[in-house]
C-alpha cells in the first residue's frame, strides 16, 4: 500500500491540488486555532491550510513522496507543519493531545477503520473536535470519485458506532 501512494504522489503535480478541502475550511473557520492533527494527510494541502490559519499543525502519512510535497507546499506558503512518515496500522497517539483531529477522505478496511477511529478518540482532548469527511455507501453508484469498494465506504451507523462517545453534528 505504501508504494501505491508513493507512486501516486511521485509526480510534480499535486494529485488533489493545493487548495484545502472546502468542508474542512468551513469547519475550521468556526474554531479557535490550537493544536490539530491530520492522519493520512497525503500531499499536505489541508495541513498547510490549517497552519496558515494559526493552528499548531501535526500530520502524518505513510508516503515519503507525500511528505516531500507537503513540506514543499508549506515552504511555498510560508508556514511550518510537523509532518512525519508513519503508518495508520500501528498508530498509537498520545492521549488527549489534540484540540482537533481532521480525517479528510481517509477510507480504510473495517478492522483498521475501527482501530484508527478509536485512536482518534484517544488523541482528542476533552471537548476536542473531530472533522470527518468521507464518501458514503451511496458513492458506489456515482462516477465522481472515491473508493469503488463497499468495504472502504461509510454509513452513518458506522460513524455513530465508531464515535459513540463523541457528540455528533
Amino acid at each position: 500500500m505504501k508504494n501505491q501512494w508513493d507512486e501516486r504522489y511521485a509526480s510534480d503535480e499535486y494529485v488533489y491540488g493545493i487548495e484545502p478541502n472546502e468542508y474542512l475550511k468551513n469547519k475550521l473557520a468556526n474554531l479557535m486555532p490550537d493544536r490539530i492533527l491530520f492522519p493520512a494527510e497525503g500531499e499536505g494541502r489541508n495541513a498547510v491550510y490549517a497552519a496558515s490559519q494559526g493552528w499548531a499543525t501535526d500530520a502524518f502519512d505513510q508516503s515519503a513522496e507525500g511528505q516531500k510535497k507537503a513540506l514543499k507546499l508549506a515552504g511555498r506558503k510560508g508556514v511550518t507543519i510537523n509532518y512525519r512518515i508513519h503508518s495508520l496500522d500501528d498508530w498509537d497517539p498520545q492521549p488527549e493531545h489534540y484540540d482537533c483531529v481532521a480525517l479528510i477522505f481517509v477510507h480504510l478496511p473495517e478492522k483498521l477503520r475501527h482501530k484508527v477511529h478509536q485512536a482518534v478518540v484517544k488523541a482528542l482532548k476533552p471537548g476536542g473536535v473531530l472533522i470527518l469527511e468521507a464518501f458514503s455507501m451511496h458513492q458506489l453508484s456515482r462516477t465522481s470519485g472515491g473508493p469503488k469498494t463497499a468495504g472502504l465506504l461509510y454509513s452513518l451507523e458506522q460513524i455513530a458506532s465508531d464515535f459513540d462517545c463523541l457528540h455528533l453534528e
